[in-house]
């Protein structure tokens, strides 16, 4: 067993003791932390995305820091603000939450659009421009968001340019009943939060992306994913298709995954596996579509099912 996928299995394990049934989630969530993105954790209140984000930052004995996103929230509650030092007669800048290692961006959907904005450089540069000065996050850097769906009031749909950042979407769902049961015992008397303890380190969590770019991708499957992304463009129904960062997202995450299944190599399973959350949040429909009850989602299984996968 390799150190990298040893890390990762570690990880799963520990995020597993809190949250039950919710293999998928899990599994989405590692591939997104290995490959190096952000993720957007999007179903109605109640479903766990935010337990899900707190039991991965716990895992990892890393900085971590809490967001949550109301409407009066302004971009320098997130980046920093520079306050008047009496003593030294100059300004001193205070540095935001999203100084850290795993930034969690609490229901982002709730704050205005130029609250939004103020993470856009930071999750595709790993940097944040202040009164003239660019000043280096840490690495790693991570944003786990979740959202509320659209439709409830008091909510700001997210820009498509805030969208393409964020590597994968998904939603944990609603779990079976018998692991709904095991939830309630888990939280009987304690939540299982306050009993799990990191069982990585930072170092480890970069061994691992040190890992996943080591994984081997033939240029038939580069092609394929390619050939899927580009299908977006020209899909009946979408105005705005995927972009490259879709392409580059889906190569990273198909890696990962690969890597979660101690695989040296990625196959095509890998890929049409995590095509849905990787692609499906960074298209456009047109309004027609969108009120006939046409899904982003639908329309990437679509193309799924119509382009062949190389043998």
């Amino acid at each position: 067993m390799s150190e990298p996928f040893a890390t990762l299995k570690n990880i799963g394990d520990n995020i597993r003791r809190v949250m039950r049934g919710q293999e998928e989630a899990i599994r989405w969530l590692l591939a997104c932390l290995a490959a190096g993105g952000h993720v957007l954790l999007e179903d109605a209140p109640g479903t766990g995305k935010t337990t899900l984000a707190k039991a991965l930052a716990r895992s990892l004995g890393a900085k971590f820091q809490r967001i949550q996103f109301t409407a009066d929230l302004l971009p320098s509650d997130i980046v920093g603000v520079s306050v008047y030092d009496q003593e030294q007669r100059k300004f001193r800048f205070h540095q935001g939450p999203v100084f850290t290692n795993i930034l969690l961006a609490d229901e982002i959907n709730r704050a205005s659009p130029r609250t939004q904005s103020a993470l856009l450089e930071a999750m595709a540069e790993g940097q944040v421009s202040v009164e003239g000065k660019t000043i280096t996050l840490a690495s790693p850097f991570m944003v786990i968001a979740t959202q509320n769906p659209v439709e409830f009031q008091g909510t700001y749909p997210l820009p498509e340019a805030q969208m393409d950042r964020f590597m994968m979407r998904f939603c944990p769902g609603y779990v079976p009943v018998e692991q709904e049961v095991e939830i309630l015992s888990d939280q009987e008397t304690v939540h299982p939060l306050e009993k799990i303890e990191a069982v990585a380190s930072v170092e480890e969590l970069l061994a691992v992306r040190e890992a996943v770019r080591a994984v081997r991708i033939s240029s038939e499957l580069k092609r394929h994913i390619t050939d899927l992304v580009r299908e977006t463009r020209t899909a009946a129904s979408v105005q705005l298709g995927a972009s490259p960062r879709a392409s580059l997202s889906l190569m990273h995450v198909s890696r990962a995954l690969a890597l979660l299944e101690g695989s040296s190599f990625v196959t095509p399973d890998h890929i049409r596996e995590c095509a849905v959350p990787v692609v499906a949040h960074r298209l456009s429909l047109d309004p027609q579509a969108r009120f006939s009850g046409l899904t982003s989602e639908a329309v990437v299984e679509e193309i799924l099912s119509k382009t062949a996968a190389p043998a």
